[in-house]
């Protein structure tokens, strides 16, 4: 189990009751009210330190290396229904996005998003998550597709942001994610997006735009991550907690802004504490939302969409 800075006053309390469980076990010595206290007093410990998580804090539970990812999310929902599709027709396969159709229950989806890597070897075969154009070409076929045969898509985020190299402007980045964002909007089959870790930037745009947009409750959303407006801003990533705080990033901010539908509860600890009922609660989500949505008329469901997006950033004096 890995820790960061702020959980450590968790970790040095689960330190304290594996000590005293072991002196319980290989002596005679009674423990079993000192081991209660310990675990009271990390229960009360654990509440207090996710209660009152900063913007940033929520920022470095969404990159915790354990975090469940796209992959996990999917084989967790889907089980051995999930078919990879790969390639864009054109270029290649991009790693950074993959995409396939799978059944939950009974019902089809077509589930498209961003995979991370998960040691050193993956997380470069992955590009970090981050993808190039024929990504979002791969994601647009995909779609495509669905549309065809009528089934509905969910895609799912978690990137630092689109690829920035050089081959991959060559290549047309910036169409790529503008022609996916157009091309979702009059989408004819319901979409269903889910920010399960990061979502920065066009990377995450690219293949955001839904009729129900979903957080999980310790992800981040936004224009910039708060290292890359820490250092246009100050000229230095130390400032990044302020950044996170002033770029409004959380799924609670993104709620009250209108930015997003819903946000899904995580177990107390994050995502990572609890996969089985992390899966659970996106699961219900999905099954929730598209009940609502399936049975909308074509129209009716692009024009709810179309609405959607239009009266986003809406200010009235």
């Amino acid at each position: 189990m890995e820790y960061l800075d702020f959980e450590l006053p968790i970790k040095e309390l689960e330190d304290q009751l594996e000590k005293c469980q072991i002196i319980g076990e290989e002596s005679d010595v009674d423990v079993t009210q000192t081991c209660k206290k310990i675990e009271k007093k990390l229960i009360e410990t654990k509440k207090e330190i996710y209660k009152n998580l900063s913007a940033w804090q929520r920022v470095q539970l969404s990159r915790h290396p354990n975090r469940p990812y796209t992959l996990d999310h999917i084989k967790a929902l889907c089980g051995e229904t999930f078919l990879e599709l790969h390639g864009d027709r054109n270029v290649k396969d991009d790693k950074a996005m993959i995409g396939g159709l799978g059944k939950i229950g009974d019902q089809s989806y077509m589930f498209i998003g961003q995979q991370k890597g998960y040691n050193t070897k993956t997380r470069q075969y992955r590009n970090f998550g981050m993808s190039n154009p024929e990504g979002y070409r791969k994601a647009l076929r995909l779609m495509k597709s669905a549309e065809k045969f009528g089934i509905p898509v969910v895609t799912l985020i978690d990137t630092p942001g689109a690829y920035p190299g050089l081959e991959a402007e060559e290549r047309g980045q910036g169409e790529a994610i503008a022609r996916n964002i157009l091309e979702m909007t009059r989408l004819k089959v319901p979409i269903i997006t889910i920010i399960i870790g990061e979502g920065a930037s066009g990377g995450a745009l690219g293949i955001g735009v839904g009729d129900r947009v979903l957080m999980l409750e310790n992800t981040w959303y936004s224009v910039i991550s708060p290292e890359s407006c820490s250092s246009i801003l100050w000229r230095s990533w130390e400032y990044k907690e302020q950044a996170a705080e002033a770029l409004k990033l959380t799924a609670p901010d993104m709620k009250k802004l209108k930015l997003v539908d819903t946000i899904i509860k995580e177990p107390l600890g994050g995502a990572h504490t609890d996969r089985a009922a992390t899966f659970q609660s996106v699961k219900e989500a999905i099954e929730l939302n598209y009940a609502e949505l399936k049975n909308l008329s074509q129209e009716d469901l692009v024009e709810q969409r179309m609405d959607k997006y239009l009266a986003m950033g809406v200010f009235k004096g």
